[in-house]
């Protein structure tokens, strides 16, 4: 697959995403890619990226941006409770979210997706943003979509 020949924009993620992924089985290069392109795609970020899921702690993997927390508690922050709740969260304003992890003090607002492959918890796509009241339930929708099409190209 060829790097795209001009910017993305969010309209074309998806499918961007999904020809990246197709014939690649390997979790951390697609994980890098997608990373890459969501950062690129999807204005007023600061932060895209994965934590895996090892060890019974979240472990920073593949991301776009600043500097970012290495391991990250069960249930701690928005990317541990994620992990433990297994359910997609969008905080408007990580101030008001209890028990935040700052790892980027820029960090206004943020989604956290699940990668679920079945039951199995391979870690969370984290997406953070400068400014508040970023995400929107579209983003949400696109996101699980996005992750959804990363565990199927690399499922057995």
């Amino acid at each position: 697959m060829l790097a795209p020949s001009r910017r993305l924009t969010t309209a074309d993620l998806l499918p961007a995403i999904t020809a990246v992924v197709a014939d690649e089985p390997d979790l951390i290069a697609n994980m890098a890619n997608i990373s890459a392109l969501i950062f690129e795609a999807m204005p007023d970020l600061n932060w895209a990226g994965f934590y895996l899921w090892k060890e019974g702690q979240l472990v920073l993997g593949p991301f776009q941006g600043r500097m970012a927390c290495t391991r990250i508690p069960l249930g701690k922050g928005v990317c541990g409770t994620v992990a433990q709740e297994r359910v997609t969260r969008i905080v408007p304003d990580v101030h008001d979210f209890p028990g935040h992890i700052a790892c980027d003090a820029a960090s206004a607002s943020e989604i956290v997706v699940p990668v679920l492959a079945g039951n199995t918890l391979l870690g969370v796509l984290d997406i953070d943003s400068p400014r508040k009241n970023r995400f929107t339930q579209a983003d949400r929708i696109m996101l699980e979509a996005i992750v959804h099409e990363l565990v199927r190209a690399v499922a057995p």
